[in-house]
């Protein structure tokens, strides 16, 4: 009798335990990352305890009043892109109009596509651009997102890019980053008459 008592109380520690596996995994959310800009690339880089964990950057073109935007997206061997969201939007101090945005090379991988989702925000200015389900992406750099972007106020020239990118690693005691930022991107080629 006591053998199925105690064997019963390790059978629902073990299974306790299995169960909470998931609460080692520690959560940190990065919202000071240090801005790079040169040869014509805008960054943000992610860092926790000295150690780099994530980037965006962006490359952009103007050309007839419209930028064409590349984006290249890094992160640690060893984590895994869980979902990216980009807000895009060019203030003007002029108008409250947002600018157009397309996405004109999707995220694409060797697997099914992403989700990708494009949203207007609430009282907010911009377009929202969802990522999700990245399947066999998640674990590279992506760097097949790029945007075309066309400002509907004559006298806007900075791109503002609001990201958040989630990060997971593997492992039953893996960690959970939250990459949090903002990316001004100035395009004085824009500056009209």
């Amino acid at each position: 009798m006591h053998r199925r008592t105690i064997l019963t109380t390790l059978c629902t520690a073990g299974i306790g335990g299995i169960a909470g596996c998931g609460m080692l995994r520690s959560e940190t959310t990065i919202a000071d990352p240090v801005f790079h800009t040169g040869e014509g690339r805008h960054a943000l880089t992610f860092t926790s305890n000295g150690e780099d964990i994530g980037s965006i950057g962006v490359t952009g073109n103007v050309g007839s009043e419209t930028i064409t935007l590349h984006t290249d997206i890094w992160h640690r061997k060893g984590t895994h892109v869980q979902s990216i969201k980009l807000r895009m939007w060019m203030p003007s101090p002029q108008t409250d109009s947002a600018a157009d945005i397309a996405i004109i090379s999707p995220v694409e991988g060797d697997g099914p596509p992403p989700r990708i989702h494009l949203s207007t925000p609430s009282r907010r200015q911009g377009t929202i651009i969802e990522v999700t389900h990245l399947g066999d992406l998640k674990n590279e750099t992506i760097s097949t997102l790029d945007f075309m972007i066309n400002p509907r106020s004559k006298t806007a020239t900075t791109l503002r890019i609001d990201c958040t990118i989630e990060l997971t690693s593997s492992g039953w005691a893996g960690k959970s980053y939250t990459l949090e930022g903002q990316l001004p991107v100035e395009f004085p080629d824009l500056k009209r008459q």
